[in-house]
C-alpha cells in the first residue's frame, strides 16, 4: 500500500476532504436504503483512507449506522473495486462468531452517491490502547484471530494478498544498520514465504477492536480484509506493539500461536515493517520502538535468508 494511502504525507487539501461533511446525494441515498430520516451525523476521526461517518437515524431499529466513502480520487483510481471488496469482507466476517459490522447497503461505483459508499451498521464499544491489564488485553487480542482465519470465504469479490508498494525503499534515516533494511527489501520484493492462504483482517491491530467492561464487543475495519497468509495478521498487531510498547510485541505472538495452534512466519514481520517504509521515514517512532522495529527486522532476515 503507498503512503497516501495510509495517511503518510497528506496535504491539507486532502485532509480537509477526508473530514468534509456528507453530500447532500449521500444523505438522500443513506435514507432512502436505511427507509428513515438522518437526525444526525459525525466525522469518525482516524480514517486515512476514507471518510467515515456515524449516522444517526429516527428509525429506532436501527439507530445508529456506519458510513465509508471513498474519497481519495487516487485510490479510486488505483483500486476502484474497494467497496464491492469491502462488502465482500463483511459478509464473510458475519459468518464468523466475531460481533461484525452488519452490511446495509453500498454503492460500489460511486453512480448514486459520487464516489464508492458503504453503509453498515454501528457496534459498541470503544478502542483500548492502555489496558490495565495488559496480558489479559493481548490475550483476548490474541484468541479471536483464529476465528478470522477460520471462516470460509462465500462467494466471489473477495481481493488477493499483495505487498503493500512503497513510494521508496530507502532505509530509514535512523536506521542504525542500513544493510539489515536492503536485505529486508530484496526479501519484499520475493516470493511470499509463507505459504498458507487463510482470510485474514489484513489491518488487525488494536485500533480496530473494541471493547465494553474488559469485554470485545466487535471488531471493524474490514476494508483490506482478503485471501493471504494468515501471519500477516499478527505482524500488523505486532508492528504496531513495536512502535508504542515493544515489549509486548512477541508476548501477542506467543498467545496467537497457542491460540492457533500455527507457528509465526517471521516472512510476515518484513512485509509488514518494509510495507509500512514510507512512514517509517516520515513519522519515525521514539527511540524505543526504533530499536524495536530494527531488531525485528533483523531477526526475521536472519530466519528468511
Amino acid at each position: 500500500m503507498s503512503s497516501p494511502r495510509h495517511g503518510f504525507n497528506d496535504d491539507e487539501a486532502t485532509r480537509q476532504l477526508l473530514r468534509s461533511p456528507p453530500t447532500q446525494a449521500t444523505i438522500d441515498w443513506v435514507e432512502s436504503v436505511s427507509n428513515a430520516k438522518i437526525s444526525d451525523w459525525a466525522v469518525l476521526r482516524g480514517g486515512t483512507s476514507s471518510a467515515m461517518y456515524s449516522i444517526d437515524l429516527d428509525d429506532t431499529a436501527t439507530s445508529r449506522l456506519v458510513l465509508r466513502c471513498y474519497v481519495r480520487p487516487e485510490l479510486n483510481e488505483e483500486e476502484p473495486d474497494l467497496a464491492a471488496r469491502e462488502c465482500a469482507a463483511l459478509h464473510v466476517a458475519a459468518t464468523t462468531d466475531l460481533a461484525t459490522p452488519e452490511l446495509i447497503a453500498f454503492d460500489a461505483t460511486g453512480d448514486i452517491v459520487g464516489v464508492p459508499a458503504v453503509l453498515m451498521t454501528w457496534l459498541p464499544g470503544q478502542v483500548v490502547w492502555d489496558p490495565k491489564g495488559p496480558m489479559r488485553w493481548l490475550a483476548r487480542l490474541a484468541e479471536i484471530l483464529p476465528a478470522v482465519h477460520e471462516a470460509e470465504p462465500t462467494g466471489p469479490g473477495l481481493g488477493e494478498y499483495f505487498n503493500y508498494e512503497q513510494n521508496s525503499y530507502d532505509p530509514p534515516k535512523w536506521a542504525a544498520d542500513p544493510k539489515i533494511w536492503e536485505r529486508a527489501v530484496a526479501i519484499f520484493h520475493g516470493p511470499v514465504l509463507e505459504t498458507e492462504r487463510r482470510f485474514v483482517h489484513r489491518d488487525y491491530h488494536p485500533g480496530n477492536v473494541l471493547w465494553h467492561r474488559g469485554r470485545i464487543t466487535g471488531v471493524v475495519d474490514w476494508q483490506s480484509a482478503c485471501i493471504g497468509p494468515p501471519s500477516i495478521d499478527t505482524a500488523h498487531c505486532r508492528a504496531n506493539l513495536l512502535r508504542y510498547a515493544p515489549d509486548l510485541a512477541d508476548a501477542f505472538t506467543r498467545f496467537v500461536e497457542n491460540a492457533s495452534g500455527r507457528t509465526f512466519h517471521p516472512w510476515a514481520d518484513i512485509a509488514t515493517i518494509i510495507g509500512m517504509l514510507d512512514g517509517l521515514r516520515t513519522t519515525p517512532p521514539r527511540e524505543t520502538g526504533r530499536r524495536a522495529i530494527e531488531a525485528a527486522l533483523a531477526g526475521a532476515v536472519l530466519e528468511c535468508s
